[in-house]
């Protein structure tokens, strides 16, 4: 498996994925929004799978819900 590729906008995911789930801190948050609305803000080629993955991690630590679209 290939490593993800990232850009410079990217640099750090992990920051932006903090910043967006602050700004979200009182409200409900669709996990497909969430990877959309990182991927707009970093250029990051990073998996579904992967941002997923850090979004829901962050997202219990900081207790910001957030809605699976699979059903």
């Amino acid at each position: 498996m290939l490593p993800h590729v990232e850009t410079p906008n990217s640099t750090n995911v992990a920051a932006c994925c903090d910043k967006l789930l602050a700004e979200r801190s009182t409200g409900l948050l669709s996990l497909r929004q969430a990877i959309d609305e990182l991927r707009r803000r970093t250029g990051t080629e990073r998996s579904d799978a992967d941002l997923a993955g850090l979004i829901t991690k962050k997202a219990a630590l900081l207790g910001v819900a957030v809605l699976s679209n699979d059903h």
